[in-house]
């Protein structure tokens, strides 16, 4: 394999594990500086220039982008996809991981445990946010904040507002978050890479610091976490779209829940505590994939007219419960290619299997088949009295 690994420093920790992982496997493999690749759109087909020269072919590419060069290094990775060179972590895993409200957003909506989060502009909602998460001591975030850095823990409602007003008075966005008292300075740090967790640590911390991050003075250990917290961080990095990823979970009363999903995890401190060859593990995975990748199956299914890719979620009561999946779906010139069934997954079910109420379905087909399938789409109940969208007094 050919291995081109994008970092802007070469001698970091993280960076030469890397390198040297994927050289004891016999593998070539070069440090790109991201800031030094031109994207060449003026050929045949889409290219990449490095330090003026036309780039060599690579098997693969390991994304190493920091919070600073964000968008300038997803347009890389971006480019690097469009010349169907592979990569675990996406461009937009990478984007959507990196602002910390649209990583949330998308979290929430699959129905992952992230703690109480709220988001407001103006001032006048501040008060209101705060009751939201639960009232005060809150959480105050950066949106784009990264090693703890930008994470206020205010004691109070009204110091709350004040931080949140200068903040915003700067132009700077903030999230308010709930403050999890019994996991006050730990959480959990689990490396993901594929389907699996190849590593854990458990963050504690120091003094009367409330933030865990190693960056700031933190201390970690190994742990082996409950196949609960295993769970919940290998479908929060597959819903970001990363194949490898750091996930930060803290330990709550109610179980796991999901604080950040890292797309370019530092292997210093977890390697430390493990004592574990996750570099290793992450050129073995990567090398897997280049030889049998990983298919975008709505994007290489929605081709022909007519048929498409959907999910489809059978209700409790729905004439399909009870019949097979020959006789539900087959029949409706509909192919069922996943069953998800409570927290098990069964790749390519039999016709025969028997469909029960809140399965998952995703299937490919005919589209207006599988949109007759889909029920009226439930109404929202509201947490509160319902406002006008324009208040006496108020413009856009």
């Amino acid at each position: 394999m050919k291995l081109a690994i994008l970092s802007r420093s070469p001698e970091a920790y993280s960076t030469q594990r890397l390198k040297i992982a994927a050289l004891d496997r016999g593998h070539s493999v070069r440090v790109l500086n991201t800031l030094r690749l031109s994207i060449d759109l003026a050929g045949d087909e889409p290219d990449l220039l490095y330090r003026g020269k036309q780039i060599s072919d690579y098997d693969a590419v390991l994304p190493r982008i920091g919070a600073s060069i964000t968008y300038f290094g997803t347009a890389v990775v971006r480019q690097f996809e469009q010349m169907d060179v592979y990569t675990p972590n996406t461009s937009l895993g990478i984007t959507n991981s990196r602002d910390k409200l649209r990583s949330l957003q998308i979290l929430a909506r699959h129905d992952v445990s992230i703690p109480a989060s709220t988001f407001v502009r103006d001032r006048k909602d501040v008060s209101e946010a705060i009751k939201l998460v639960g009232g005060a001591p809150v959480i105050i975030k950066l949106l784009e904040g990264t090693q703890g850095i930008g994470v206020i823990l205010a004691p109070d409602a009204k110091i709350a507002e004040a931080v949140i007003e200068t903040l915003q008075s700067v132009g700077t966005n903030v999230l308010l978050q709930q403050f999890i008292s019994e996991s006050r300075g730990r959480d959990i740090r689990a490396l993901v890479v594929g389907d699996r967790v190849v590593a854990a640590m458990r963050r504690v911390a120091q003094g009367d610091e409330f933030r865990s991050n190693v960056h700031r003075g933190g201390r970690a250990e190994a742990v082996d976490i409950d196949p609960e917290f295993e769970r919940a961080a290998v479908k929060a990095a597959q819903i970001m779209g990363l194949k490898v990823a750091g996930v930060d979970m803290l330990e709550s009363d109610v179980g796991p829940l999901i604080l950040e999903v890292n797309s370019s995890p530092g292997l210093e401190g977890i390697e430390g505590a493990t004592e574990l060859d996750i570099a290793g593990s992450i050129i073995d995975y990567i090398a897997n994939q280049v030889a049998f990748p990983e298919l975008d199956v709505r994007q290489r299914l929605s081709v022909s007219t007519g048929y498409g890719v959907a999910e489809l979620l059978v209700h409790e009561g729905s004439e399909y419960v009870g019949q097979t999946i020959e006789a539900g779906l087959r029949n409706r010139d509909i192919t069922a290619l996943s069953l998800h069934r409570g927290t098990t997954v069964i790749p390519n079910p039999k016709p025969t299997r028997i469909i029960e109420g809140e399965d998952r379905l995703l299937c490919f087909g005919n589209l207006e088949e599988m949109r007759s399938l889909i029920p009226a789409r439930r109404k929202r109940r509201a947490k509160m009295k319902s406002l006008p969208d324009h208040p006496l007094g108020e413009e856009d």
